[in-house]
């Protein structure tokens, strides 16, 4: 754990650098941004065959597990770092959710044998809480929750009850899909009233479910910074390559300051999303405050970096050919998920001791 006057490594170790380049490599040859458009609305845009190779082959889906339970006893710069590369494809996969969110929250509760299936990439799990819930959300399931991200690609369902925390086969659920903004990150209502095993108690309960929202929105910024990243730069090359009036439209002094404007922020982006990364790596008191100050942020760069790329590539950017907006998409989805920008500032408030904006 860092002292309380240690200075943050903000920089990409050349392990972090390794990861990067073969998750990107993956994705590249198999969950390209334009072949997703052709697909994205079908049942089965979940690649089951990526997902093993992501997950279970590559081994990341254990980056938050200890050996001993079987995963890679990595950290959470490390995850941070893959939740990039999956913003930057708006690739399909459940990471989020059951690698980051479900996997911190079991261990919280010390269930070590769903966690050890997690990390190998045999299982994926997703908490029922709503997409949309934040840090603070404390879930208590008596009925149907709606809004329950990846539900219909889970094996498990960790499940907060009144007398605890319980793991219900998916099987045994009533999952009834819902029509989401976001295509690549499906939503479903999720009924699980009964049955199941039960993991923890009322008290360890929340406890675990507020550590894997944290963690989940801390390192949700990094993949919001993976989107604006693919914004800025897919922007940059169109309009270096886009001629008007003999010239490249980049260079029209309007459009200089734009992109000037936009990669400042998304500079911005990237200390704000390490530095939660690396607080909830090192376990430092000063997470939740680095996870607020983060999803402040990044929330709202990724949007105008979407925005800013739909808008610059003209006609084709308004296009269902053209991946800009599933970027867009994505980037709006985010913005609301895990707790929104103001939830976020909010909590920034009260943690600083400051008034709120209204």
């Amino acid at each position: 754990m860092e002292g309380p006057g240690a200075m943050t490594d903000l920089l990409y170790s050349e392990a972090e650098d390794d990861l990067r380049a073969a998750v990107r490599a993956l994705l590249a040859g198999r969950a390209a941004p334009a072949d997703l458009t052709g697909r994205v609305e079908e049942p089965a845009a979940h690649d089951a065959a990526l997902w093993k190779a992501l997950a279970a082959d590559m081994g990341t889906a254990g980056l938050l597990v200890p050996e001993k339970l079987g995963g890679q006893g990595a950290s959470h710069r490390e995850a941070a770092v893959v939740l990039e590369e999956l913003g930057r494809a708006v690739t399909p996969v459940p990471y989020l959710t059951s690698s980051v969110i479900a996997t911190e929250t079991l261990l919280a509760a010390q269930a070590g044998d769903l966690v050890g299936e997690l990390a190998t990439g045999r299982k994926v799990a997703v908490l029922a809480v709503p997409l949309s819930a934040g840090p603070g959300h404390e879930p208590v399931t008596t009925g149907t929750v709606t809004g329950v991200a990846d539900a219909a690609r889970a094996d498990v369902l960790l499940v907060a009850r009144p007398d605890g925390l319980y793991a219900v086969d998916a099987a045994d659920a009533t999952i009834a899909p819902q029509t989401p903004l976001d295509l690549t990150r499906p939503l479903a209502g999720v009924t699980a009233t009964g049955g199941g095993t039960r993991l923890a108690g009322p008290e360890a309960s929340r406890a675990a479910v507020r550590r894997g929202l944290l963690a989940g929105a801390g390192l949700l910024a990094s993949e919001q910074l993976g989107v604006a990243e693919w914004c800025l730069e897919e922007t940059v090359r169109h309009t270096r390559e886009r001629h008007q009036f003999n010239r490249p439209i980049g260079s029209f002094q309007s459009l200089k300051h734009r992109m000037a404007q936009l990669w400042l922020e998304v500079v911005n982006a990237r200390a704000a999303a390490r530095n939660a990364a690396d607080a909830l790596a090192t376990g430092s008191p000063e997470a939740p405050l680095a996870v607020a100050v983060a999803q402040a942020y990044c929330s709202r760069v990724a949007v105008h970096a979407a925005e800013e790329c739909v808008q610059l590539h003209g006609g084709i950017g308004m296009t269902w050919e053209h991946p800009a907006h599933l970027y867009l998409k994505r980037a709006k989805s985010d913005q609301i998920a895990l707790g929104s920008a103001g939830q976020h500032q909010r909590t920034l408030a009260d943690l600083v001791d400051l008034p709120a904006p209204a």
